[in-house]
């Protein structure tokens, strides 16, 4: 059984994935996922990080492509963290 990280450790963990959400490849999924990051990171829990690091992986055309609902969501993929990229309004 792995200890839960330290919080330090945590906040580490969220300013890489905040670095990495606005350093995506391209502007709208710099934009979406950095404001994204920026936003929600910080209240996440440890699980809710490991979710958002997970989903971090796909490319961006498919993460893109969820979160503005132009294709379906895959079952592993819905849940609250998909529910909230797709009410996230970038301002």
């Amino acid at each position: 059984m792995m200890a839960e990280m330290s919080e330090m450790e945590l906040d580490n963990r969220r300013k890489r994935l905040i670095f990495r959400s606005e350093h995506r490849g391209t502007k709208e999924m710099d934009l979406l996922m950095g404001s994204f990051a920026r936003q929600y990171l910080a209240g996440m829990s440890e699980a809710e990080v490991d979710a958002y690091e997970a989903l971090m992986e796909n490319p961006d055309p498919d993460i893109y492509n969820w979160i503005t609902k132009v294709e379906p969501v895959p079952a592993e993929w819905q849940g609250p963290l998909m529910e909230k990229l797709q009410a996230h309004q970038v301002v």
